[in-house]
């Protein structure tokens, strides 16, 4: 019996991805810079942005073979799925009782697992192109602060340096999707993005 492949053709999906990654720090990141308070109209933004944009980004990278996006998109994705829980908990929706059992340090350490994620994504952003890289950098910076902060390490600093990266991961991520959508539409390098660093792969 002869076998056949058909191959779907399937848009690249990072524009979307980065997209609701831009969207969800820079709401997040006003709440932390102090310009907004509470996290109730967070939520929203990160079920929906930084949650489902990017776990629909994912799913889309694993029918382009892409591991890396992938993994990427949908690790960040069930990140802020997570966070979305895990305000609604902080903040009673599930009952006083899960509330007031709720112990910081347990997400201090996720927070860690996700800066040992993303470090070795950023290892791996080296090979795509510059400003995926940068981003990357910024993202550790990000779980580095939450990390120490969450632990009571120099807590107003590392609020600081997650409060600024987050934002900075905005406004890198908006680029970065802006050059995805244009470069494609356009058919040429519209927005430069960097050629990837060649380290690793040649």
């Amino acid at each position: 019996m002869e076998e056949k492949k058909v191959k779907v053709v399937v848009a690249d999906p990072s524009a979307l991805g980065l997209f609701g990654l831009a969207m969800i720090t820079l709401v997040a990141s006003s709440q932390k810079l102090g310009l907004t308070s509470g996290v109730s109209l967070v939520l929203p933004w990160a079920i929906f942005l930084g949650a489902t944009a990017q776990l629909f980004a994912s799913i889309n990278d694993f029918k382009h073979n892409n591991t890396f996006g992938a993994t990427a998109f949908g690790g960040y994705a069930f990140f802020w799925y997570s966070m979305g829980l895990t305000w609604l908990i902080q903040n009673g929706v599930f009952g006083e009782k899960l509330a007031s059992l709720a112990d910081p340090k347990q997400l201090a350490f996720a927070f860690l697992g996700y800066l040992i994620f993303t470090i070795y994504m950023t290892v791996g952003a080296m090979e795509t192109h510059k400003v995926l890289f940068v981003i990357f950098v910024l993202i550790d910076f990000l779980f580095l602060g939450l990390t120490l902060t969450t632990f009571g390490v120099a807590e107003h600093l590392t609020h600081q340096l997650a409060a600024y990266s987050e934002l900075l991961i905005a406004i890198t991520s908006f680029y970065g999707s802006a050059a995805a959508v244009l470069n494609t539409h356009f058919n040429k390098e519209f927005l430069p993005v960097g050629r990837p660093f060649k380290i690793f792969k040649k």
